[in-house]
């Protein structure tokens, strides 16, 4: 028989399915779960601290599959695969992820840490081959800034943002930067601007300017002009 404290993290696990963390109140949680309000705050103190357990769980499952990604004998190609499946598992697990990558008050969860380390280990794989233009740190740490950054932007705007070209424009411009492996790209589409504007900032190159987010706005706005392969 499952536990109160179980009960509870899958109650809350099964809310956010539908709705976002801060529209779950304690008394839905409690009613799903069968307990009484008080164990809450037995088990986790108070709201926050159960939901920062939740996100912890929300991490196990996001690094168990991190560490399904297959590696080739291409470190570059892996690590546009490891961002696709980071953003798959945001658009699979919308509320989920927000509550992981957006946490409020003091307590962070732990696994972000495990993240990054999964990330680092990756990019050193491109030193070790030669091809990596920066400290592993600072590579490692653009590329989640960005990942995290398309998710949030596609998840909270899906109209604007939610179009997978985008996801791909800025993959490619920020692993290409930290690796060298940089294409030209002539394309006038909106998921190119995006992609150079997060580029530059996140590299210390050129940093996002108002003029920036005017060009993305009336890029967005506008029809693609991107030609056809």
């Amino acid at each position: 028989m499952s536990t109160a404290r179980e009960r509870i993290l899958e109650a809350t696990g099964e809310l956010l399915a539908t709705k976002d963390a801060l529209a779950i109140s304690t008394r839905a949680i409690c009613d799903r779960a069968k307990v009484g309000m008080p164990e809450i705050y037995r088990q986790f103190g108070d709201k926050q601290g159960l939901l920062t357990a939740v996100a912890d769980i929300g991490f196990e499952r996001f690094l168990a599959e991190k560490r399904r990604n297959p590696l080739t004998e291409d470190p570059v190609a892996d690590l546009s695969t490891a961002w696709d499946s980071h953003v798959a598992f945001a658009l699979r697990n919308p509320y989920l992820y927000r509550l992981m990558f957006t946490p409020t008050g003091d307590a962070k969860p732990q696994a972000i840490k495990e993240a990054q380390a999964i990330l680092l280990k990756a990019v050193e794989r491109c030193r070790d081959a030669g091809r990596l233009r920066m400290s592993p740190e600072l590579a490692g740490q653009s590329i989640l800034s960005a990942n995290v950054g398309v998710c949030m932007m596609a998840l909270s705007f899906p109209e604007l943002f939610g179009d997978p070209a985008i996801s791909h424009a800025v993959r490619d411009a920020v692993i290409g930067k930290v690796t060298g492996d940089e294409r030209e790209d002539t394309r006038l589409g909106s998921a190119t601007v995006l992609a150079q504007a997060l580029v530059g900032t996140l590299t210390g190159t050129a940093p996002v300017s108002a003029a920036d987010l005017e060009r993305l706005t009336r890029a967005r706005r506008a029809p693609d002009t991107t030609p056809e392969p």
